[in-house]
């Protein structure tokens, strides 16, 4: 009897001890830990927070490029914005390459990395030349795409036999833009792809292979719903970036906004406002407006994941 108290003491007494001491523990790791984020979080206060509380103010100003005589006018930007048919415009022509883009290099990409994954001999080359044009810059990039397009000595109109003005027409100059961004931006979704396809455990194709199953009912019922989180991103990360297209519509165009403004961006806009215009104020309110829209298509995929998930438990 005088045993089992003794243990009975000692055993809540070691147990509170533990508690506290992997309490002390967790402060020292958190406390040892802010000093290794403390850089990243200092240049993210520095290059994201303050750049967007300074656009924020200067929204609400007609501060000019030269930053003098800045006075507050409230919410005259905002209202101006909102009745700008060039504005909305723009922001049609970033919609309609987003729509054009997106479900092509998702297609595009999978297919690719199908291909790469199953392919036996020669699978490294074919990865590298698959995923190597991402590597290029932006504007080395839109400029080889502007030597193929072009209608006299590009290679487009020599190869195929076509006379198509691809970048003085504006019912093909975007078209050239939405191919350019395909063929250099595509290897990352297929990256991302290849990650996942190698990531699906080898015995599920077995398993179906002994119950009869063809190569497109694997693909089907395993592999497509395996990689489904991995589309969903592939998905929002190219929405996100398709919205902000800029560098290779700006330089295929010759930093011009093509024929009649059929490839001028919403980023082109704003930025024509406030570097060519010197309307600094009222750039930095559509500015704002894009960064609300943008991350309102951001949270919406996010709820949209969210409700996902949870209908599926």
């Amino acid at each position: 009897m005088t045993t089992t108290s003794a243990e009975t003491v000692i055993r809540p007494a070691r147990a509170g001890t533990a508690a506290a001491g992997a309490t002390v523990r967790r402060k020292q790791g958190f406390q040892h830990g802010g000093w290794f984020i403390a850089p990243f979080l200092a240049l993210f206060a520095l290059f994201v927070i303050w750049p967007l509380l300074r656009g924020l103010y200067l929204s609400f100003t007609d501060a000019n490029i030269s930053g003098d005589d800045t006075g507050f006018i409230g919410l005259d930007n905002y209202r101006e914005a909102l009745d700008d048919s060039l504005m909305w415009e723009s922001l049609g022509h970033s919609a309609w390459f987003t729509l054009l883009v997106v479900p092509c290099i998702t297609l595009m990409a999978f297919l690719l990395a199908m291909l790469a994954h199953h392919i036996e001999r020669g699978k490294w080359l074919w990865r590298l030349c698959f995923f190597m044009p991402f590597l290029l810059p932006s504007t080395v990039a839109a400029n080889l795409w502007q030597w193929l397009f072009n209608p006299g000595t590009g290679m487009i109109n020599h190869v195929f036999g076509l006379e198509t003005p691809w970048l003085t027409d504006k019912s093909y100059a975007m078209l050239a833009v939405v191919v350019t961004t395909l063929w250099w931006t595509v290897g990352f979704s297929f990256l991302l792809y290849l990650a996942a396809l190698q990531g699906i455990p080898a015995h599920l194709y077995e398993a179906a292979r002994l119950d009869g199953a063809n190569a497109w009912h694997r693909m089907v019922h395993i592999t497509l719903p395996m990689l489904r989180n991995i589309t969903g991103l592939v998905i929002a990360l190219q929405i996100l970036a398709s919205l902000q297209v800029f560098d290779q519509a700006v330089v295929i165009q010759d930093f011009g906004p093509g024929p009649e403004g059929s490839t001028r961006t919403f980023v082109q806009y704003t930025l024509e406002q406030g570097f060519t215009s010197y309307r600094v104020g009222y750039a930095s309110a559509i500015s704002i407006i894009f960064f609300v829209i943008i991350a309102a298509v951001a949270l919406a995929r996010m709820w949209l994941l969210r409700n996902r998930e949870e209908g599926g438990r």
